[in-house]
């Protein structure tokens, strides 16, 4: 397992190379990019700054809205296969993006077709370019009872997704959503390792799990909500190999500098980043 940043969780929306720079400066071993952004500067320019920083670039997230019309469905997925070749050019195997866990118009059924439908043809470009897709399911009940259909919103129900999207699918992992559901250690342990994608930890407010709102979050280690030594303890144990990127969705943070933001979210994750514990 290794740490990345991940700018835009924390406010964070400067240029990608002054990004880059900030990941290194606060003791990240990598950085969540936007690649689009990067297909708008020279690859050899991003890839040498990287490697001066000693720096990876861990992942992206999914330049694909499948949730929106057919026609702008269709022409983001024109543009994918070109993308999907930068990442790889830029030694990225991993992008990500989540799934709302509700719908006012479509039913459990419906909604899974339309996943399958729009997310398949994504999973099959990304393969062909050595890339791993990763699906995030997203756990509190006053998002996924917020409208009249409930969807995903539990990881085995997310399993049974990837299963029909396709073999380079899997679980953006969110220890957040992992509490909401109400889901176990135990539940992690049963996962096979190329079931893992990419990592978020966070904590949570000191409140009933029912009343969780998604947007409001902490950085790690700021309440103790969420046992998040057992979780990361957990996929070390299954041999996970990839990004551990913070995502608090913390409004303090949203305040501050780009600098003072990164040493607060570095600090929160180091408390457990210990030999013994995660590598």
């Amino acid at each position: 397992m290794y740490t990345t940043l991940l700018p835009r969780a924390i406010g964070i929306s400067e240029p990608l190379l002054a990004t880059l720079r900030l990941a290194s400066e606060h003791g990240f071993e990598a950085c969540h990019i936007d690649i689009r952004e990067a297909s708008e500067l020279d690859v050899n320019k991003v890839t040498d700054f990287a490697n001066e920083c000693k720096l990876k670039l861990s992942s992206f997230t999914l330049p694909v809205d499948f949730r929106v019309s057919q026609s702008a469905y269709s022409e983001d997925l024109s543009e994918l296969p070109e993308l999907a070749a930068l990442a790889a050019s830029l030694g990225i195997s991993r992008t990500s993006t989540y799934v709302l866990p509700s719908s006012d118009d479509l039913t459990y059924r419906q909604n899974f077709d339309l996943h399958v439908r729009r997310l398949k043809p994504v999973a099959e470009i990304l393969n062909d370019h050595g890339l791993r897709l990763g699906l995030e399911y997203v756990g509190p009940k006053t998002m996924w009872s917020a409208m009249r259909y409930p969807f995903i919103h539990t990881m085995i129900e997310m399993k049974e997704l990837i299963k029909a999207v396709g073999q380079n699918t899997g679980l953006l992992l969110d220890c957040f959503h992992w509490y909401t559901a109400k889901e176990t250690i135990g539940d992690i342990a049963k996962l096979n390792l190329e079931e893992v994608v990419e990592v978020h930890i966070n904590d949570a407010p000191d409140c009933p799990v029912a009343d969780q709102l998604d947007g409001v979050r902490d950085l790690p280690g700021a309440t103790g909500v969420i046992p998040i030594s057992s979780f990361l303890g957990t996929l070390k144990d299954l041999g996970f190999n990839g990004p551990i990127g913070v995502e608090p969705f913390k409004s303090e943070l949203f305040k501050m500098s780009p600098e003072e933001a990164c040493f607060k979210t570095s600090e929160s994750l180091m408390r457990f980043w210990t030999p013994t514990t995660v590598r």
